[in-house]
């Protein structure tokens, strides 16, 4: 049973008592009520009343949690030092400090930049290269390590192979064919003219001649995608030495960042010997919750700790993380040096709106109403609720903008109280 204690003076209004009877009755939806000790001192202009309610004794049925909201509209109704406007909520010092009401006055956060988010550092994809054995062999010596820094055209890796060795002597040999078929096609050309041979045969040692320069060419552009350049492919026709080792050389300049092989290693065609990088500039991928993804746009600014140089929002991603409930943003950051592909650090991203400004408060000041965020701001003699847009979140800090500065009182504390009176009034 529900316990009230009462003052010694009786209240006579017939409509106080009404209302008191609605809060001892045993049929409101309580189950196993016990209503004891530790609550609020009501004022009445007939008298007042002391309800103690003990919450650890407290049993709600499903619909519990309406009923406590509608016993706190018709507790705050009994008050008549307690008014309250549209979105307004009127309370004295010692009212609030009753209700447990708590404020903090918000930081200005940093340029408006989001909360540190994490980051890590990758190459841009169009960035690497992998610099595959043009022929199948063995890896006979590797010469650069892991971060190098290779210029274009420097040798990379040598392979002694099979395959390279007849890639040479097919194209010599396509050379001799044709020499051989200009020869033929030379004498029918004089032939031809003496009228010792019909037309047909000399049209025929045309074609041929034709078609041995179509191989010599095929033969060559082979070389070519070995590795051989037009100087050494040149020598080759000139002095007729095969070689059986190929040097792979680097495509253009970039860093060294990864060796695919080891010196003694077989390969097929194809296989990849190293793997080339661009490093600058490189990309800083972030994962943002994707509640705080609203404030962030393509162009934004991005600060990474520890690190001078700013750089620019490039992609945000349509897909969120199932697991992390996070969204990739990438942003493409200038690099001299001081940033490393793996890297890992933390990140702040601009709201692109350089004429508004930002504010870090706790995150229980937050009111959240579906879509809607706010917080109350205090005035004098009570509390208003004031519209903010919400640009970050953490666990513990939100960062927020609006019609709020660093001289408002925000309440972080007694917020269900606060909420509750605003609900009493049907909103």
């Amino acid at each position: 049973m529900s316990e009230v204690a009462w003052p010694s003076r009786r209240l006579t209004e017939r409509g106080e008592d009404s209302r008191l009877r609605q809060i001892n009755s045993p049929t409101r939806g309580w189950s196993k009520q016990n209503l004891q000790s530790n609550s609020a001192s009501l004022a009445g202009e007939q008298g007042t009343f002391l309800m103690r309610v003990r919450h650890g004794n407290l049993r709600l049925t499903s619909s519990g949690g309406a009923l406590a909201r509608t016993l706190v509209a018709i507790t705050l109704s009994l008050l008549p030092s307690v008014a309250m406007a549209q979105g307004e909520v009127k309370l004295s010092d010692a009212q609030a400090r009753n209700l447990g009401v708590r404020v903090t006055h918000p930081i200005a956060s940093r340029t408006d930049l989001t909360m540190p988010y994490p980051v890590q550092i990758v190459i841009p994809t169009q960035q690497l290269w992998v610099v595959s054995a043009p022929v199948a062999g063995m890896v006979a010596n590797l010469l650069v390590g892991r971060g190098d820094r290779a210029t274009a055209g420097q040798p990379l890796v040598t392979l002694e192979s099979p395959s390279f060795v007849s890639q040479q002597r097919d194209y010599l040999h396509a050379i001799a064919q044709e020499h051989l078929v200009s020869q033929q096609l030379a004498r029918n050309v004089d032939l031809f003219e003496g009228k010792a041979v019909p037309q047909r045969v000399l049209e025929a040692s045309q074609a041929e001649a034709r078609q041995a320069a179509l191989v010599v060419a095929e033969r060559r552009q082979m070389l070519h995608l070995s590795g051989m350049s037009d100087d050494a492919i040149s020598r080759l026709a000139q002095q007729a030495a095969i070689s059986a080792t190929l040097t792979v050389n680097a495509p253009q300049t970039a860093s060294v960042v990864e060796l695919a092989v080891s010196p003694g290693q077989r390969l097929e065609q194809s296989a990849p010997l190293v793997k080339l990088a661009r490093l600058s500039p490189l990309w800083a991928e972030i994962a943002v919750p994707a509640t705080n993804i609203r404030a962030i746009r393509t162009g934004a600014k991005v600060e990474i700790e520890g690190y001078s140089t700013s750089g620019r929002v490039v992609l945000v991603s349509e897909t969120i993380d199932a697991a992390t409930q996070t969204i990739l943003i990438r942003a493409e950051v200038p690099n001299d040096g001081e940033l490393h592909p793996g890297q890992t650090t933390a990140a702040r991203i601009g709201f692109l709106s350089a004429g508004e400004s930002a504010f870090e408060i706790p995150y229980s000041g937050l009111v959240r109403r579906g879509e809607q965020t706010s917080v109350f701001v205090a005035f004098d003699g009570g509390f208003r609720l004031v519209p903010v847009k919400l640009l970050a979140e953490d666990q513990d800090h939100v960062v927020v903008s609006g019609a709020v500065t660093e001289r408002d009182a925000i309440a972080i504390g007694g917020i269900s109280a606060l909420r509750g009176m605003l609900s009493g009034l049907g909103q």
